[in-house]
C-alpha cells in the first residue's frame, strides 16, 4: 500500500518476469480442444446423449473427462420475417442431434481486435441461424453444480461465444462447474430499434440481441439440470461488451429470476440509448440501405445488410431504453432495484486502453504526454500538469508512456466500472466485490502490459490456450488457479473468497476494498484514489461548464 491507501505499484513486483517468456504467435496447435473453427472430434469418444426440451443431443468426451456440446440451438433461425424480431423457440427434432461443431456467429464486420487476441477467434461462418450455445460439464445427468453463462465481448457489434479463449472445458474440469458460452444477434441484426418506424407489427423489434440472451437463459433454466448444472444457481459473466450485457440484464424484467449472481469484467452500461436516438440510428441505416420500410429490410440478403453496416459509422447500436424490455437506466441514477438481491463482482485491468489501436506503446517526450493528457481529459495546460505530477508522485519512476496509458484507462473504462460498484454497494442488499488486474503480459516486448481482455484466460483457466496473449512463462499458472477458483467460488456461494487468496472483503464506498490480481495478490483500500478523485472533479467541472465529457 502507498500512504496507507493507494496501490504501491512496486510492492507486487508484477514486472519481474518480463522477457522471461516467449510470446506465442498464431493459432494454438490443434488438439482435443481444437484450434480450427470446425471442431475436430476425430478419435474422441461420444458423450452420453442428453434430452433437451427440443430433442436429444450428443457431444464429445474431451481429455480430462469433460463432456462438451457445441452449437446447441436455443432459438429458431432469425432470417426473413424473423429478422429484427424477438427470438422464437428452436424447432424440435427427432433422433439424436450431433453437437460436435460450433454453430454460426451473428453477421458482423470482418475486422478483428489486436492480433494477440484475434488469433484465438475461430472465425466460424456467419449466418442468421446464430442462436446457439455450447455446454461444458464435468458430468451429464441430474446435478447441482453452479452454472456459469458467458457473454462475449466485442461491444454489441462483433464476436461470438465460440472463441478458443472462451472454451469452458478447463474451467469446468478444474472447478466442477458447468460453463455455457452463448452466441446471439449483434449490431443492426440485434440492436436496431424499429418500434417507432415499423408500426404495430414491429412492436417487439427492440433489443432483440438482449432478448436472445434471455432466451438462452430460459434454455438454461429448462435444460441445464440434465447437463449436471443447477438451474437455481446461475451466474452470468462477461467482459467488455459482455459486461455491458450483464449490466443490461440486471435491469431487464424478462431476465429476472433466470440468474442469481453477476460478474462484469472491464465494462458497464449505465444509461442505455434513448428511444429517440435509437430511432434516428435506424432511420440513418435504412437510408444507407436505400429502403423505406422494415419489411423491405427483411427481404434483403443478409450479406447486403451486413456489408452496409460494416461501411456505416456513428450508429448507436447498444441496448435501448424502450420502456418495456429495458424500462430505464439501467444503472442511472442508481443500481437496478429489480436485481438488488443479486451479488456482483466487477473489475478492470490496469492498462485497459493498450488494447486500442490508437494507444501509444512507444516512448513519448514530456510535450507529447502533456498534449495527450490535455486531449484525453479536456484539461487545460495547468490542470494537465497537475494530473501528471499526481500520477508521478504516486508511481516513482514511471515513464511517460505508461503514465498516459494508466491515466487514460482511469478516465475511460474504470469510470463506468467504479460507478456501478458504488451504486450497487449503496443498495446495501447484496455484496459487491471489486478486483484490479495488474499482471503484465510479456508479449509484444512487454508493451501491452495489463491490457483489456488479458484477465479472461486467467478466469477461464485457459492461459495455455491463450499463450498468444499471456506468453509462455510459468508464473501464469498460479494466478490462473487463483482467479478461476475465485470466479467459481463466487458462482457457488456469492463470495469470491478462497483459501488461495487473502481475505477478500466486499466493496463499500468508504473503504473501497479491491483485490489486486497479480503474481502476488492482496487487498488494497481505494487503489489510486487520489487520481480517481482528481479525474472525477475535472469531469464534473467540464459537465458543469456545458463542455462534452
Amino acid at each position: 500500500m502507498h500512504n496507507g491507501r493507494r496501490l504501491d505499484r512496486f510492492s507486487f513486483n508484477r514486472r519481474a518476469f518480463i522477457g522471461s517468456g516467449a510470446a506465442a504467435a498464431g493459432l494454438v496447435a490443434a488438439g482435443p480442444f481444437g484450434a480450427a473453427w470446425a471442431q475436430d472430434t476425430r478419435g474422441a469418444s461420444a458423450s452420453r446423449a442428453v434430452q433437451t426440451s427440443a430433442g436429444r443431443v450428443q457431444g464429445v468426451l474431451l481429455d480430462g473427462g469433460v463432456d462438451a456440446f457445441y452449437g446447441i440451438p436455443y432459438g429458431a433461425p432469425t432470417g426473413g420475417r424473423n429478422r429484427f424480431m424477438p427470438p422464437k423457440p428452436a424447432a424440435p427434432w427427432t433422433g439424436v442431434r450431433e453437437a460436435v461443431t460450433v454453430g454460426h456467429r451473428s453477421p458482423q464486420d470482418f475486422a478483428g481486435p489486436i492480433s494477440e487476441v484475434f488469433s484465438l477467434d475461430r472465425q466460424e461462418p456467419m449466418g442468421e441461424d446464430c442462436l446457439n450455445l455450447n455446454v461444458f460439464t464435468p458430468a451429464t445427468g441430474r446435478g447441482d453444480r453452479p452454472v456459469m453463462v458467458w457473454l462475449h465481448g466485442g461491444g454489441y457489434s462483433s464476436g461470438s461465444g465460440n472463441w478458443l479463449l472462451y472454451d469452458g472445458a478447463r474451467l469446468a474440469r478444474s472447478q466442477d462447474v458447468v460453463v455455457v458460452p452463448v452466441t446471439h444477434r449483434l449490431n443492426v441484426f440485434g440492436y436496431l430499434h424499429l418500434e417507432e418506424i415499423g408500426g404495430a407489427e414491429f412492436a417487439g423489434a427492440s433489443n432483440v440481441g438482449m432478448l436472445d440472451i434471455v432466451a438462452a437463459l430460459e434454455w438454461v433454466r429448462d435444460n441445464i439440470e440434465q447437463f449436471g448444472g443447477d438451474p437455481r444457481n446461475v451466474t452470468i459473466f462477461g467482459q467488455s461488451g459482455g459486461a455491458g450485457k450483464v449490466s443490461a440484464l440486471m435491469g431487464m424484467p424478462a431476465a429476472q429470476g433466470l440468474f442469481h449472481r453477476a460478474i462484469a469484467m472491464s465494462g458497464a452500461l449505465l444509461e442505455g440509448v434513448p428511444r429517440s436516438a435509437a430511432t434516428e440510428t435506424a432511420e440513418r441505416f435504412m437510408a444507407a440501405l436505400g429502403v423505406d420500410s422494415v419489411e423491405a429490410m427483411q427481404r434483403l440478403p443478409m450479406e447486403r445488410v451486413r456489408d452496409v453496416f460494416a461501411e456505416s459509422r456513428g450508429l448507436q447500436l447498444s441496448p435501448t431504453v424502450d420502456g418495456h424490455t429495458l424500462p430505464e437506466g439501467p444503472w442511472a441514477p442508481g443500481a437496478p432495484g429489480m436485481s438488488a438481491s443479486v451479488p456482483m463482482m466487477l473489475s478492470s485491468t490496469e492498462h485497459e486502453v493498450n488494447f486500442m489501436p490508437f494507444t501509444p506503446l512507444d516512448p513519448m517526450d514530456d510535450g507529447a504526454l502533456l498534449g495527450r493528457v490535455r486531449d484525453t481529459t479536456g484539461a487545460d495546460d495547468a490542470q494537465a500538469r497537475e494530473l501528471i505530477e499526481l500520477y508521478r508522485s504516486n508511481r516513482p519512476g514511471i515513464d511517460n508512456t505508461e503514465l498516459y496509458q494508466i491515466l487514460a484507462s482511469d478516465n475511460s473504462f474504470r469510470v463506468g466500472v467504479t460507478t456501478e460498484a458504488e451504486r450497487k454497494a449503496a443498495q446495501s442488499e447484496a455484496p459487491v466485490y471489486m478486483y484490479y488486474f495488474t499482471w503484465s503480459s510479456p508479449v509484444r516486448e512487454g508493451k501491452l502490459k495489463a491490457y483489456h481482455c488479458l484477465d479472461i484466460p486467467f478466469a477461464f483457466d485457459n492461459v495455455e490456450v491463450a499463450a498468444s496473449m499471456t506468453g509462455a512463462g510459468n508464473d501464469r499458472y498460479a494466478l490462473s488457479t487463483k482467479m478461476s477458483s475465485a470466479f467459481a467460488a463466487f458462482a457457488r456461494t456469492g463470495s469470491p473468497s478462497t483459501d488461495a487468496l487473502p481475505e477478500w472483503p466486499a466493496f463499500d464506498p468508504e473503504r473501497r476494498a479491491t483485490m489486486v490480481m497479480d503474481n502476488e495478490c492482496g487487498v488494497v483500500e481505494d487503489p489510486n484514489g487520489e487520481e480517481r478523485v482528481a479525474l472525477a472533479r475535472l469531469r464534473a467541472a467540464r459537465a458543469g461548464s456545458g463542455r462534452a465529457s
